[in-house]
């Protein structure tokens, strides 16, 4: 392998080098998740343990070398024992992530149940809404104009946000990875002025707007006359029936995950062309 540094013995490959940047991240990312919590005192430990139990195998210590490895081996148990919450929440951020929700099913068909769910109950009382959902890449210029939730999807949640008195009823609530990112954002507005010869109300335009510019759906919840409307690829469906809506949402989503894994096989299928012609 080729060698990047040597200094005496000392020698580092470029394998070793990706190596500490690997250890280096997860170490870091562990740090993200348990700075706040008590377990941070012990995690710091643990890096003084594998410190020096690097400098004893370095130079030599056989018998403070034998007590370490006993102390580790032992440390692996208290690990987890000690870890288990930080562990079990470390796991749902990777779960969350999309690279990793893409092997892995979905909750496309749960999201599709409960925007569908909660837009014909706002519906039904004429209560306004405008949900969307982000498909792909984020919208986080759009997540910014607005107040940041981050919470999960739930459809009592949402009907608290869209409450004719609640604060955050105005602007869009935007939707990514089965969570409420913001809500109470501003989106820009189509240049439709009509559809089908009707007119576009602020609400629609808005929800127009940022399909036209994002790969999103929006859900839109007409305050005047309590029907539902969907936006997508710059094409707004007015009118949708609740078997109609939920349909639509699943299939779509479910459309959404397959063009990223044929992505990723295309990806792959691009990387070996390019080594067959080495």
């Amino acid at each position: 392998m080729f060698e990047i540094i040597k200094i005496g013995f000392l020698s580092i490959s470029f394998l070793d080098l990706i190596d500490i940047l690997l250890v280096t991240f997860i170490f870091y990312k562990v740090y993200t998740v348990i700075r706040a919590t008590i377990a941070a005192q012990i995690f710091y430990g643990l890096i003084l343990v594998l410190i020096l139990s690097f400098l004893t195998q370095a130079v030599n210590f056989k018998a403070l070398g034998w007590l370490l490895r006993l102390l580790t081996d032992i440390w692996v148990i208290a690990f987890v024992i000690l870890f288990q919450p930080e562990i079990r929440r470390l796991l749902v951020l990777a779960g969350r992530n999309r690279i990793f929700r893409l092997f892995i099913k979905s909750d496309e068909s749960n999201l599709a149940d409960v925007i569908t769910e909660t837009a014909f109950e706002l519906a039904q009382h004429q209560h306004g809404a405008l949900i969307v959902i982000v498909k792909s890449v984020g919208i986080g210029s759009i997540v910014e104009t607005g107040e940041l939730i981050n919470a999960k999807v739930t459809k009592n949640l949402l009907r608290s946000i869209f409450f004719p008195h609640s604060p955050l009823h105005d602007g869009a609530v935007i939707i990514m990875n089965n969570t409420i990112e913001a809500a109470r954002c501003t989106l820009p507005l189509s240049s439709e002025q009509t559809i089908n010869g009707r007119p576009l109300g602020m609400r629609h335009k808005a929800g127009l707007g940022i399909s036209e510019q994002a790969d999103v759906i929006s859900v839109i919840v007409s305050e005047e006359t309590g029907s539902i409307s969907v936006a997508e690829d710059g094409q707004l469906k007015t009118g949708l029936s609740k078997e109609g809506l939920r349909n639509y949402l699943t299939r779509s989503l479910s459309d959404s995950r397959e063009k990223g894994l044929k992505g990723i096989k295309q990806m792959f299928k691009k990387k070996k062309t390019f080594s067959d012609l080495e």
